[in-house]
């Protein structure tokens, strides 16, 4: 898409919001009705998109993709009334008398720009959010996806007028020119080094940014642990999606004295899940890119392979593959994996590993797997990360009744239920004074009794 083009779009959706449609809330539930029944009338459009584009099967789709965004909206619909009322607040005495509250309000214009990995809910979820926040929004979806983005500007176009919502698709060059423009928000998913240009780019025009980026997300399991159940859902969580998942296990570090055992686990767990031949399981997916192929497939070192290691070049395929005897100074602890490689690591001590793990960069999850209930209070108390699970994976993400996001490396903001509404909400305070009393001590000339007044007040 053309400079000019986008240039029209932003200028139609700015004059759009400024007629106050959005700031409805009928409005906005109709919007937002509109989008789920369009995304049921194109469901099996989008889940053979996905398969395109990662070789997702309908059901993997179905749970991790078109599912998710159905309870979003099924979410947002029931609270959005509640969402988008003044919050009153109590007012301080010596404002007697008045009202103060905080009231919602949309920024405006948002760019949402969205991931290959989960290419229809990393799009839709923040739109919903948006939506019902009262915004308009330009969506700019992964060019490494191009049948779900292409599902996706269908289903907009269907639902919306571009006025509204707008999808925009194309590769570096598109995303230059939107990144130029001054939009009200910006809400990037994505890896660490663009999020770094999208934050340098929003500062241009001192626009706010939620950025949800990743890292390497330790899984750490202690020897009190249930290594069979902890084995099962370590592995769900590494390899759904072949491991191109942000909050996905990057690692596992675990007790020396279970080493062994978890990894036997883990081995047994990988062929109950995938078969004997992961690459042959028609539910088994593939890396999204060649590019994306060979930077995985150049972090495994043949000699620590425990299992798997088999790829396939011509499906882009790499099936479920566990490491030993690594180390963190080896290839594969320099970056995020963003594949189906898990390194097995091990400590001495959980303060050991506790240290470790504050010492790396804050990472989007951590996953803890213990039966030991103060040992999980002072992992999760000690450690920094954005979320994370006791005894499981990746499905804190999985709700609308918590925000999700990380900190520092691992991104900024938050979303997902009220949370998501808040992100795209500007809140402004509003003293609401009333006219029949006026209190004299704020005026000039000032007194000795107004000063003892002001001390009484402001304590």
């Amino acid at each position: 898409m053309k400079k000019k083009q986008i240039d029209i779009i932003l200028r139609n959706q700015h004059d759009f919001f400024e007629k106050g449609v959005t700031l409805d809330i009928s409005f906005r539930i109709r919007a937002l009705q509109r989008l789920k029944a369009c995304i049921k009338r194109n469901e099996n459009a989008i889940h053979r998109a996905l398969q395109k584009d990662l070789g997702k099967s309908s059901y993997e789709s179905y749970m991790c993709e078109t599912g998710m965004v159905y309870s979003e909206i099924t979410y947002m619909l029931k609270h959005i009334r509640s969402f988008a009322r003044d919050e009153h607040v109590p007012t301080p005495l010596a404002q007697f008398h008045a009202v103060s509250f905080k009231k919602p309000s949309p920024y405006g214009n948002i760019l949402i720009m969205s991931p290959w990995n989960y290419p229809f809910m990393l799009t839709i979820e923040p739109l919903v959010d948006a939506l019902a926040a009262g915004n308009t929004a330009v969506l700019k979806p992964s060019a490494y996806s191009p049948h779900t983005s292409e599902v996706i500007r269908k289903i907009i176009q269907e639902c919306f007028p571009s006025s509204y919502v707008a999808v925009v698709t194309g590769g570096r060059e598109e995303n230059t020119c939107l990144l130029q423009q001054p939009f009200d928000y910006i809400f990037f998913t994505g890896s660490q080094a663009v999020g770094k240009e999208v934050m340098r780019h929003a500062a241009e025009h001192l626009t706010p940014v939620t950025l949800e980026l990743g890292g390497k997300s330790p899984c750490i399991v202690d020897k009190s642990a249930n290594l069979r159940l902890a084995a099962r859902r370590i592995v769900f969580g590494k390899f759904l999606n072949c491991g191109q998942t942000c909050v996905a296990p990057d690692y596992i570090y675990c007790d020396r004295s279970v080493r062994s055992a978890l990894v036997e686990e883990i081995c047994k767990e990988i062929k109950r899940q995938f078969g004997s031949d992961p690459l042959r399981n028609p539910n088994y997916g593939k890396i999204i890119n060649e590019k994306h192929f060979r930077r995985i497939t150049g972090l495994i070192d043949p000699k620590k392979i425990a299992f798997g290691g088999n790829v396939n070049p011509k499906t882009l395929q790499i099936a479920p593959t566990v490491l030993t005897n690594v180390s963190f100074k080896d290839a594969v602890m320099q970056e995020e994996i963003f594949g189906p490689v898990l390194p097995v690591l091990t400590f001495h001590s959980l303060d050991e590993a506790i240290r470790r793990v504050n010492a790396l960069p804050h990472p989007l999850a951590l996953y803890f797997f213990t039966r030991n209930k103060s040992a999980a209070k002072k992992v999760m108390t000690r450690c920094g990360f954005g979320g994370g699970c006791i005894n499981d994976t990746i499905i804190h993400l999985a709700t609308s009744e918590m925000g999700f996001g990380g900190f520092g490396p691992s991104g900024m903001g938050s979303y997902h239920g009220k949370d998501g509404f808040r992100t795209f909400s500007h809140y402004k305070s509003i003293v609401d004074k009333k006219l029949w009393l006026d209190l004299p001590m704020r005026y000039q000339p000032y007194r000795f009794l107004y000063e003892k007044m002001v001390r009484f007040f402001l304590r």
